[in-house]
């Protein structure tokens, strides 16, 4: 794994809570590599949020490994936990209220984050600021405070403070739920922009179907296992018009489990048991009827 990659195998996470155990995650993977901006999706309950927050340093996995720019999150100590979170990863939130001081203008928060962390040397400081709000089209209101910018300014500027002291991974917790779907656009327009031009690692855990538009990969989550994966990808035709396709793919874990689409299992009925069969070149997969047997 490269700087700036994420590997999780057989990852799981359980609390207890009143004597009664929740499996959040069993047995989730998930590979990014350097520089790879990928959204990952699923139903409230999944396990979204439960993973991010072990990639990002606040919680520990119960079992299973997991690997972020270098850092084992499994067996790191306090000291190097802090410093994961200080200069390994940077973390934007849905709501803007917790990304940003209200009574501190965008360059000022960008400021209080390089004074507290002290990671980026004083002589780098104010040129990275500019750097990145120019970078997110945000440099026109770099001395306004939040409270005078409207909802898509403020996560521009959030991403700003997250990159600020030069992370090599970037993760987002529904940072356009916010957002109206013009803004929403915009917003993850000028993340490709920071994701491709600063080489950082991107993961956005969303609801938010236009995100799609903006990654090559898509990884949705299911009952706290990876099911399946979608890539994208563009093509110009004969006629010279551009063409994006997609094609999903069940995720296939070490132990040789994988969870089928819920529209694949909803269209042919299938329930409890199914029926495979190996061919030349694939397994099939069939519904267990009573009267096949016969």
């Amino acid at each position: 794994m490269s700087d700036g990659g994420i590997v999780c195998e057989g990852l799981v996470r359980i609390f207890t809570a009143q004597g009664v155990e929740v499996q959040a995650l069993q047995g989730l993977e998930l590979r990014m590599v350097t520089g790879e901006m990928v959204a990952l999706i699923g139903a409230s309950g999944s396990g979204k949020s439960t993973l991010l927050g072990i990639l990002a340093g606040l919680d520990k996995p119960t079992a299973g490994s997991a690997r972020v720019a270098g850092h084992d999150l499994v067996t790191m100590r306090s000291a190097e936990r802090l410093r994961y979170r200080r200069s390994s990863v940077g973390f934007v939130w849905q709501q803007s209220a917790r990304n940003l001081l209200p009574y501190l203008s965008a360059r000022e928060n960008i400021a209080m984050v390089h004074e507290v962390a002290g990671v980026v040397p004083r002589g780098e400081r104010r040129a990275l600021a500019d750097e990145l709000l120019t970078q997110l089209g945000a440099a026109d209101f770099a001395d306004k405070r939040p409270a005078q910018l409207s909802g898509g300014q403020r996560q521009r500027v959030a991403i700003a403070v997250a990159l600020a002291n030069r992370p090599r991974v970037l993760l987002a917790d529904e940072p356009t739920g916010e957002l109206d779907d013009q803004t929403s656009a915009e917003v993850l327009a000028a993340m490709e922009v920071v994701n491709r031009e600063r080489g950082v690692t991107t993961l956005i855990v969303t609801h938010d179907a236009g995100v799609t538009e903006h990654v090559e990969r898509t990884v949705r989550i299911r009952d706290g296992r990876t099911s399946t994966e979608t890539l994208r990808s563009r093509s110009t035709g004969e006629d010279g018009v551009a063409v994006r396709t997609a094609r999903e793919y069940a995720v296939l874990d070490r132990a040789g489990r994988m969870q089928l689409p819920a529209d694949f299992v909803s269209a042919l009925d299938l329930r409890e048991r199914v029926r495979l069969s190996l061919e030349p070149d694939h397994v099939r997969v069939a519904p267990d009827r009573e009267e096949d047997a016969s």
